[in-house]
């Protein structure tokens, strides 16, 4: 007796992060060519070849797949600062760490392309999700680095912590948001390593 053949199995389609990596690889490489203020979610979807109804079955807007490219590259920062910092013992050399490759790396992601700095500068602007954690994250290393100072001796003890973050945040804000750091570019690479003993003189204990 025969044995009925089993039913075929249904072709398997892209997944949805497939499809969502698709259009954000799509569009990081069209925001290079075209810059991300002058490209609409049409342009994208005549590019990809999908239709506009279908992207925005996976992205609200076209601001939704910046976030997605904003928060690839600080993400990339932020690696390269944690690695940058894990190489060394002393709360003073993290510090001194942190700030160079913070800058380092953003300058390098940033305005290697000047297109890609579109989104950059509208996400500073704002600012997005992604930047207000992107900036959470800078604080939050500050602050475990300076407590790890206290702890050691390097650092003084008694400026509140919060006050002593905010503060060192603010000399460095210039020298990683996207939007002022346009401007100081070209003596970025002197100054933070001259505010970076500036800074660390003033903690002294």
């Amino acid at each position: 007796m025969t044995q009925p053949s089993p039913p075929a199995q249904p072709s398997r389609g892209p997944t949805d992060h497939e499809v969502r990596a698709q259009i954000v690889d799509a569009a990081t490489e069209y925001f290079t060519r075209y810059g991300y203020e002058k490209t609409t979610v049409s342009d994208l979807a005549k590019e990809i070849g999908f239709s506009k109804a279908y992207i925005y079955k996976f992205f609200d807007s076209k601001q939704a797949i910046g976030e997605v490219i904003c928060a690839n590259r600080l993400a990339a920062i932020n690696a390269a600062v944690n690695e940058a910092v894990a190489e060394v013992s002393s709360a003073t050399e993290k510090f001194r760490r942190f700030f160079k490759t913070l800058v380092a790396s953003g300058s390098q992601l940033f305005f290697q392309d000047r297109k890609l700095y579109d989104i950059a500068a509208v996400a500073a602007a704002t600012p997005w999700p992604s930047v207000r954690g992107y900036e959470e994250r800078i604080r939050q290393l500050l602050s475990d680095i300076l407590r790890q100072g206290r702890e050691t001796g390097e650092f003084e003890r008694k400026t509140p912590l919060d006050e002593t973050v905010n503060a060192i945040f603010l000399v460095m804000k210039p020298y990683f948001n996207p939007l002022q750091l346009q401007y100081n570019l070209d003596s970025a690479e002197e100054a933070t390593t001259q505010l970076a003993s500036l800074v660390l003189r003033s903690l002294s204990p």
